[in-house]
């Protein structure tokens, strides 16, 4: 796995979200966010994320649809049950993950880091496919970037967000990227 000058990895399946912009001047990536995310909640293998991250969701289709009414979110990656990755910003551009966030005395994390999502909820169990794509997106973004740290969503949004959630195995994860 390889991330380009841009910030695309080349076994990505790329698909652009409009919701990016740019990283502020001089601004260096520095840690990785790792999140879940599943539409409807808790429901896994729909295109209900790609659709939200493209502003493609149509609201009206589920009633958890209408709470995102608005909403103009991405991701950097997201990474399916199967193992299956795409790319939805290049890691050169700011994604719109982390919403209102601190890491370290440092506000505004969208500004220096990268967000993954993984496919799934708090209280299930990820899929061994996820964590070996984790594993090799995390080294290939290590060897791109100077990425001091990894986080939850939950560590810098500890009063609004959960995820990656007590299910994902911490321990497995940091002992597979070594």
């Amino acid at each position: 796995m390889m991330v380009d000058a841009a910030g695309r990895v080349d076994s990505a399946r790329y698909l652009a979200s409009p919701n990016c912009d740019e990283r502020p001047p001089g601004e260096a990536v520095t840690l990785l966010v790792i999140h879940n995310i599943s539409l409807p909640p808790g429901e896994f293998g729909g295109d209900g994320v790609v659709r939200l991250f493209t502003n493609e969701l149509d609201h009206a289709e589920h009633p958890y649809y209408r709470t995102l009414a608005g909403a103009r979110v991405s991701a950097h990656f997201l990474i399916r049950r199967s193992g299956e990755l795409l790319q939805f910003v290049p890691c050169a551009k700011r994604a719109w993950h982390a919403g209102e966030s601190a890491w370290c005395g440092r506000s505004r994390c969208n500004d220096f880091s990268i967000g993954i999502e993984l496919e799934g909820a708090d209280d299930v169990p990820y899929a061994e496919p996820q964590y070996r794509v984790l594993a090799q997106l995390t080294r290939a973004l290590h060897s791109a970037y100077p990425i001091a740290d990894i986080a939850g969503h939950c560590d810098i949004a500890p009063e609004r967000k959960t995820d990656p959630g007590p299910s994902f195995d911490w321990s497995r994860f940091r002992g597979s990227i070594v």
